[in-house]
């Protein structure tokens, strides 16, 4: 078993059949809830290239050069805060601890970046996702004791550590003036 990660562009030929089973999943869930065209809106709601840096960045975990997990994310209202989205893994790979890694590896690749503030949402009937969040550190921005399908998007935030976050700054800068 070989797992590595891999930036790259959600136009990769790799991240193809993650991101439609991320589709096919959504639509499960949410049918036309949001939208009539359903989760195909959603999926096509940012162009690719807002996940390219210096802004954002795509990931994908290869397991011996097939895409098993990945998210992306992308700046989000200011230059401190990124967004992050559509983390996943593929059915096929649930219950190894896949989307923990996916997680710490966009958090840290959003540091290198630059970023001091993560934000995210994630849908009401994800259960899974508001577990995985709330147990790595992130603050829910609702109220959790109130049933969720009420409030729909689930936002949450989580500030990087304020020493890493300023090294990773001060590298990040140098490196794009030239230093």
């Amino acid at each position: 078993m070989n797992d590595r990660f891999v930036y790259t562009t959600p136009l990769d030929p790799l991240a193809k059949p993650l991101i439609e089973e991320l589709t096919c999943e959504y639509d499960s869930r949410y049918g036309a809830f949001y939208d009539a065209e359903g989760a195909t809106t959603e999926m096509n709601r940012y162009a690719p290239d807002v996940f390219q840096p210096p802004q954002g960045n795509f990931l994908l975990l290869l397991r011996d050069g097939e895409a098993i997990a990945g998210g992306a994310f992308m700046r989000h209202q200011d230059e401190d805060t990124t967004e992050f989205k559509r983390i996943w893994t593929h059915s096929a790979y649930r219950r190894q601890g896949l989307a923990r890694k996916v997680l710490f590896e966009l958090e840290a690749q959003a540091a290198r970046q630059g970023y001091a503030r993560i934000y995210l949402t994630t849908g009401f009937r994800q259960p899974e996702a508001v577990g995985l969040y709330l147990t790595n550190g992130y603050t829910a921005l609702f109220d959790t004791t109130i049933d969720p399908a009420t409030i729909r998007k689930l936002p949450f935030e989580k500030f990087l550590s304020v020493g890493t976050y300023a090294a990773r700054r001060a590298i990040a800068a140098a490196t794009l003036h030239g230093g």
